[in-house]
């Protein structure tokens, strides 16, 4: 028995361990979420004006873009999958990647070949794992992305969709430390991410990035609200060049923004369970613990008045 109650304090040493790191870990999640939603609420702004520009132009100059011309047949589609790099944070990295497997079948039902693409170990992970290819994968700023990660994963997706308009079946995309990918054209592009909603809600998201679909707000102006006139200097086409990219680096960087807001919200509810879970566990060890401890107790108790009643009784014989 004293054994069985030696193994019992050494799970509750080791559970009390593991819920200090799990507390821990929760408060540093708690901590750096309100740096991410102040992240993604001054990116909001900038993003939401440059949605009005590219919605001005694409309506009032009348010019076909690449980026905005539907492709009459398109058979080939990628999809950028936004995971985390790190774990322990419950179902963050599997409800994406589930999302992710709903768009691929949906977009193979329609005809269409996937190319993958993935932000985060998580995401390389999986696929790493079944043995399935990767285009192009982003690691290590999931939890703290860069508009320059942004810009740099925006860039190769719009290299392959202009990649289409050509009589070329690939096109050299170079990274940001100078070495050059092959990429296969595509027709379309897709994202996938986690939409933060609340702390208590994230929302696996899917959004078609390529070719642009821009909408500037459901809400139509008043009658007696004039419409603005618009130039374009030097030309709407070259405004066209320079806005687009820029709107899609900024979607794609907004995207990461959301994503890490829901990965530090979704570990830190993780967390907070197995803290909880560890209180749970502890109280459950204390309590076999003290029952095994009352047993030895009882049972030496036993065993001294048996030893006692035995004693008396050959006493008791001998006189």
């Amino acid at each position: 028995m004293a054994v069985s109650l030696r193994e019992y304090r050494a799970r509750i040493k080791s559970t009390e361990s593991m819920k200090k790191i799990t507390r821990a870990m929760e408060l540093i999640a708690a901590s750096r979420i309100i740096k991410a939603q102040q992240r993604a609420q001054a990116a909001a702004p900038y993003a939401r004006e440059l949605t009005r520009a590219v919605s001005a132009v694409a309506t009032f100059s009348n010019v076909e873009h690449p980026l905005t011309t539907e492709p009459e047949d398109p058979k080939r589609a990628a999809v950028l999958v936004v995971t985390s790099d790190r774990g322990l944070a419950g179902a963050y990295s599997s409800s994406v990647l589930r999302e992710a497997e709903r768009l691929a079948e949906r977009l193979r039902g329609e005809g269409k070949e996937v190319d993958t693409y993935i932000s985060g170990r998580k995401g390389q992970a999986y696929f790493g794992f079944r043995q399935r290819p990767v285009v192009r994968a982003w690691t290590g700023f999931s939890d703290q992305p860069t508009y320059e990660k942004a810009a740099e994963i925006g860039q190769a997706l719009i290299a392959a969709f202009l990649a289409h308009e050509g009589e070329q079946g690939q096109v050299s995309s170079r990274g940001a430390e100078g070495e050059e990918y092959e990429v296969p054209a595509v027709d379309e592009v897709h994202v996938v991410f986690t939409r933060f909603r609340s702390m208590l809600s994230q929302e696996p998201s899917t959004i078609r990035l390529l070719p642009l679909e821009v909408v500037e707000g459901a809400e139509r102006p008043e009658s007696s609200e004039l419409l603005p006139l618009y130039e374009f200097e030097p030309s709407a086409e070259e405004v066209l060049d320079t806005l687009l990219p820029q709107y899609v680096q900024s979607r794609i960087y907004f995207a990461h923004l959301q994503a890490a807001a829901s990965e530090l919200a979704a570990r830190q509810q993780a967390m907070k369970s197995a803290t909880d879970n560890a209180d749970e566990l502890i109280k459950k060890y204390k309590r076999i613990a003290n029952q095994a401890r009352q047993a030895g107790i009882t049972q030496e108790i036993s065993e001294i008045v048996g030893g006692v009643n035995a004693l008396a009784d050959a006493n008791a014989g001998s006189e």
